[in-house]
């Protein structure tokens, strides 16, 4: 299969499909990304960091990302660019390389996205957590196993969006390519998150 370029927005956090994410922007680099993505309709892909800092040298980005789409752009109150991304297609970085301005290049293999698949009875539990993650948050949903709370995929990325994991489980998360092992290593991780 052949590899894409994609520019590479290395920052301290994982996005995960169908999340949503706040950037401020302010480096010359990345203002002329929002400015080509703004032009082409493309996105940009969101790697964590594993050396480095978000500002300034060139960060390594994390082998593993997800395509950021702009959906929402403002000014901040700092005067910055504010943006608002929403996470689309997983990719594996096979090279990279840094442009004369900073900008990080990869080249990248898409995964393929996974049908939708009904929720198997030993992960039927996290649809009942995830539907009072989001009741709490005033976000409306169809109820408990119906609707996208019964995908799989979908409550996968939810709960490990919402979830306090650390970054470098989420990019664990973002790497596994079946949503029920990715719903157990969720279901493994719930008693560390229960009052002591």
């Amino acid at each position: 299969m052949a590899l894409a370029e994609l520019p590479l927005f290395p920052l301290g956090t994982v996005l995960l499909p169908g999340g949503q994410l706040s950037l401020r922007i302010f480096e010359p680099r990345y203002l002329d990304l929002v400015k080509r993505c703004g032009r082409s309709g493309e996105g940009f892909g969101v790697c964590l960091i594993l050396a480095g800092r978000e500002a300034g040298e060139p960060a390594i980005p994390a082998t593993h990302g997800t395509e950021a789409v702009i959906v929402d752009f403002s000014l901040t109150d700092d005067g910055l660019l504010g943006l608002t991304v929403e996470g689309r297609r997983r990719f594996r970085v096979e090279h990279t390389r840094v442009r004369d301005d900073g900008l990080v290049l990869g080249d990248v293999q898409w995964f393929e996205d996974s049908p939708a698949q009904p929720l198997r009875d030993e992960h039927a539990l996290l649809s009942v957590l995830l539907a009072r993650i989001l009741d709490k948050a005033g976000i409306e949903h169809e109820g408990i196993g119906k609707g996208q709370l019964a995908d799989a995929t979908w409550v996968g990325w939810r709960l490990a969006e919402w979830l306090p994991l650390e970054p470098a489980e989420r990019l664990a998360l973002l790497q596994e390519p079946d949503p029920h092992a990715r719903l157990q290593q969720l279901v493994d991780r719930l008693p560390d998150f229960q009052p002591e």
